[in-house]
């Protein structure tokens, strides 16, 4: 999931030119962008009213076919393969960065693999430029003075290679303000820097893995707690203009670092939740110095790596005494081009229905990873339970009437660019969007879209996408997304699921991942309900992400759930109920104070 994982840190690639290496031998296929196939708003919403349409008043009784229920129950518990696409996807290719070997390595193998297992039409489609492919190849460091010790430590993501091992003193810069540059410019030639402030390592007085309680489920399903009052918080300026006096601090300290040639840059892991990040490295967009690396135009000239905080410290303290202390590195990286494309996994198993087997419902996951661990619970698990759901569907040979589809994204850990890219191509964008917007999951970092919204032929067929990705927690219900309607549907649907652990509905809505892009455009996305476990506080993009961290009767229920879902979707006659058209355009006069308000005000 992108940021903590529930929200995300995002980049902003975007354009479409086909650069990436091995695409011809991927068989990517591109479809035409929404843009071509326009589909007027009214039509969209006239057709939406029509009788037996997601428009309209739906059953109050679901039709459940619970021998399907059993027989999918049967095969995953049973026969379960999650597992063994777990090992082959973490184990066999590791982690998969965006634009990497890697990442292309599990392109292709989940294309392969779903083919394998009886889907048809699978696929990679090219969603559009990312920026730079670049792997981590090896990264060791060691202090040689005044005494010797190895040190933890990992590349960050798109930090340029040392020129083999390179040993430099080590100067410590907190960097709270310009103050501390001024005293050290012409000094840092050849140097080594820790760039940021130490951090306390919390004592951990509460557990780090936990299952949700009876109760905390039972107040999920209310709503969430009321906003205290209108509009940001007082200091909220205050607040921003803090983080851009930051920003542009540490873009001044990079500028005249690269201008006396640093030797490396080394920065401190941040904490995880409840204090459980010590011992630990996290290795995502937070260790990046400059925002959006991946883009040629943002590169990192240092070569620059994150440290895990006990060993940062103990340089820090150490050179704050006045201690010389020198530091050998070798950050080995290979970048493999300025412009690799993304890449999502698609395949599919068809419908039957002379009526309805051009609706399609999906089910998905991201691919994806960031690189200190293999990515397992972030998110392989959500990749391989939708994998395991559409095979145990393909392994009982079932007829859908519908379509159902798999997805597999890539480039959600820098702002959904995936699933964006293919909601873009395929169902619709906000007028005047000439390309899809790659950044600011969850709508943070992205500007609030304000032009009418323009769907596709796609749009009007689609019924619901299904996404996990919170690790690997039992699942324990689903958000609605606050589409109150499909409650009372969801209900039944999991009634025969209470004792796997699956018992809440609630129409909050969950950030931070590939179901918001659905969303946005006015279509059925679902995340699941997670089991916490130790996701926040231990593995959530950390070097303990591994294989390790895996459940896997919790992944076996998962997938059972996920099958459900899809066959409940793929067989009921009507479509799946949908919130309210989306008009953006209206929300600047929605959001305007009422004039007059108060009696006797004065302009």
């Amino acid at each position: 999931m992108m940021c903590a994982k529930r929200w995300v840190r995002c980049s902003s690639a975007a354009a479409v030119m086909l650069t990436m290496m091995g695409v011809g031998a991927m068989h990517a296929q591109k479809p035409k962008p929404a843009a071509a196939m326009p589909v007027t708003e009214q039509t969209a919403e006239q057709k939406g009213m029509a009788a037996g349409s997601y428009y309209a008043a739906q059953p109050t009784t679901e039709s459940l076919d619970y021998a399907m229920y059993q027989r999918i129950r049967t095969e995953g518990l049973t026969h379960g393969r999650v597992m063994d696409f777990g090992y082959a996807l973490m184990d066999g290719i590791g982690p998969r960065l965006t634009g990497s070997p890697n990442m292309a390595k599990a392109n292709a193998w989940t294309r392969d693999t779903l083919t394998k297992i009886g889907l048809e039409n699978a696929h990679l489609e090219d969603w559009g430029d990312f920026g730079m492919g670049w792997q981590q190849i090896n990264t060791w460091a060691r202090m040689v003075g005044p005494d010797t010790a190895p040190l933890w430590m990992q590349a960050a993501p798109w930090s340029p290679a040392t020129a083999g091992p390179v040993t430099g003193d080590v100067v410590y810069v907190p960097l709270n303000d310009a103050s501390e540059l001024d005293k050290l410019r012409g000094t840092l030639k050849g140097k080594i820097v820790l760039l940021g402030a130490m951090r306390p390592t919390p004592d951990i007085t509460e557990p780090l893995f936990h299952r949700y309680t009876d109760e905390e489920l039972k107040e999920m399903e209310g709503p969430p707690t009321p906003r205290a009052g209108q509009g940001p918080p007082p200091n909220f300026a205050a607040l921003m203009a803090e983080r851009a006096r930051l920003a542009q601090l540490r873009t001044t300290a990079l500028k005249m670092m690269a201008e006396e040639g640093v030797a490396a840059i080394i920065t401190p892991s941040r904490d995880g939740g409840l204090g459980g990040g010590t011992g630990i490295i996290f290795d995502d967009n937070g260790a990046n110095i400059a925002r959006n690396a991946q883009l040629k135009a943002n590169a990192v000239t240092i070569p620059n790596g994150v440290m895990m905080i006990e060993h940062y410290n103990r340089l820090a303290r150490m050179v704050s005494a006045h201690v010389p202390v020198s530091v050998e590195l070798n950050i080995e990286t290979k970048f493999t081009g300025d412009h690799e494309h993304g890449f999502d996994t698609v395949a599919e198993i068809p419908g039957t229905d002379p009526k309805l087997k051009d609706q399609v419902v999906a089910v998905g996951g991201h691919l994806d990873s960031w690189i200190s661990g293999t990515g397992a619970t972030d998110n392989g698990a959500g990749s391989i339970m939708a994998m395991e759901a559409v095979r145990i569907l393909k392994a009982l040979n079932v007829k859908p009437k519908r379509t159902i589809r798999i997805v597999l994204w890539s480039g959600e850990e820098e702002g959904l660019c995936g699933s964006r890219g293919y909601v873009f191509q395929h169902y619709g964008s906000q007028e005047g969007q000439s390309a899809p917007v790659c950044g600011g999951a969850g709508g943070f970092g992205t500007p609030a879209p304000t032009t009418p919204l323009k769907v596709t032929k796609e749009w009007e067929k689609f019924d619901a996408y299904y996404n996990l990705d919170n690790g690997t927690g039992k699942v324990r219900g689903v958000y609605t997304q606050g589409n109150y309607a499909i409650a009372p549907i969801f209900a039944q649907w999991i009634e025969p699921l209470h004792d796997l652990g699956v018992t809440t509905i609630t129409n909050r809505n969950t950030g931070g991942t590939d179901h918001l892009s659905y969303d946005a455009v006015g279509l059925p996305g679902f995340q699941f309900i997670q089991d916490p476990m130790d996701y926040e506080t231990r593995v959530h993009h950390s070097d303990m992400d591994t294989m390790d961290r895996m459940h896997q009767a919790d992944l076996e229920q998962g997938a059972i759930v996920e099958a459900i879902f899809l066959w409940n979707t793929s067989q009921r006659e009507e479509m799946m109920p949908r919130k309210p058209y989306p008009h953006p355009e209206d929300e600047k006069r929605m959001a305007e104070p009422i004039p007059g308000l108060y009696p006797g005000a004065v302009k």
